[in-house]
């Protein structure tokens, strides 16, 4: 099917990319400019800003409790933005729808930018939160069940990799990851994914923005070989969580999180993948507005809750 009318009405308006390296500065303010004031925000019963204190410093968090209730299902959220762009606030609705539909306390992460901060300060800010939520189960009526990560683009990376990091280092406690259109291979070859070159134009992220929009975070020190950068390149995939990954047809990025669900599945990870037609990339954050690509978020629910972890 072709691109769903309402994104094609807007990606009419927006300029092809250039190649050229964007202003971070400018970028966030721009998106900051685009934050729904908080009083048109979708209510739930407790929002509040926090700080969680994790192994390598302090990291703001924003927490949002769907219900009243006894006790919660936590999910760790990753926000996007090519490791340069987002904040608790640009993806505030995110967070929030996600917290309606899948019922669970949901923790946003503030991690640190490139090219402020170097690789790994964001990658370490995220994992550090997962582990401070399961120190604090407690204190945040954890139920003891699911502990989940969830992500955006480049949030899905961190998801993955912060999947791959507590594997690693004998941390069990993450029950479920949630990828939405993840960017899982930074190397930038445009032959390695048919994605790149099919949709390589017009559907707002294009393939020759990668490398320029990438390179805040690469040239921090991320190495696009090494797997905690590059997911994808991970020799061995097994015993990591259960996995839903939502991709886009439209999206530059399409196959690379498909055939990562395609490795985990291989790998004896149960795996779902879900593509979205007539979505681009982003659509999470962006459409989410248009009922059946808000579906996604009523999707992560029915698999956070078919099979609670343990």
């Amino acid at each position: 099917m072709p691109i769903h009318p309402q994104i094609a009405e807007i990606l009419d308006h927006i300029p092809p990319a250039d190649g050229t390296r964007p202003d971070p500065a400018t970028m966030r303010a721009a998106e900051e400019q685009r934050v729904t004031p908080a009083a048109d925000r979708l209510p739930l019963a407790v929002v509040e800003d926090a700080t969680a204190a994790t192994a390598t410093g302090e990291v703001a968090i924003r927490i949002y409790t769907p219900v009243e209730a006894d006790s919660y299902g936590l999910l760790v959220y990753v926000h996007g933005g090519a490791f340069f762009l987002g904040s608790l606030d640009t993806h505030d609705h995110v967070a929030r729808s996600l917290a309606k539909e899948t019922g669970h306390k949901v923790i946003s992460v503030g991690y640190r930018l490139a090219p402020e901060a170097s690789f790994p300060a964001g990658l370490d800010d995220c994992y550090g939160v997962v582990r401070w939520a399961a120190g604090e189960g407690k204190s945040l009526k954890w139920d003891g069940k699911n502990l989940a990560i969830a992500g955006d683009s480049s949030g899905g990376n961190f998801v993955a990799a912060v999947a791959a990091k507590a594997h690693d280092d004998g941390f069990n406690r993450i029950t479920h990851q949630i990828m939405f259109y993840p960017s899982l291979d930074l190397d930038f070859d445009v032959e390695r994914y048919a994605s790149l070159q099919e949709n390589s134009r017009g559907y707002g992220l294009e393939t020759i923005g990668l490398r320029p929009w990438n390179s805040f975070y690469v040239e921090s020190g991320a190495d696009p070989a090494d797997p905690l950068v590059s997911p994808i390149k991970r020799a061995d995939l097994a015993g990591l969580p259960p996995a839903l990954i939502i991709t886009a047809e439209f999206d530059p990025l399409r196959d690379e999180g498909e055939l990562y669900g395609q490795r985990l599945a291989e790998a004896g990870v149960e795996t779902k993948v879900t593509r979205y037609s007539g979505a681009n990339h982003g659509f999470v954050q962006n459409f989410s507005w248009i009922p059946e690509f808000y579906r996604a978020f009523e999707v992560t629910g029915e698999f956070l809750n078919a099979r609670p972890g343990q």
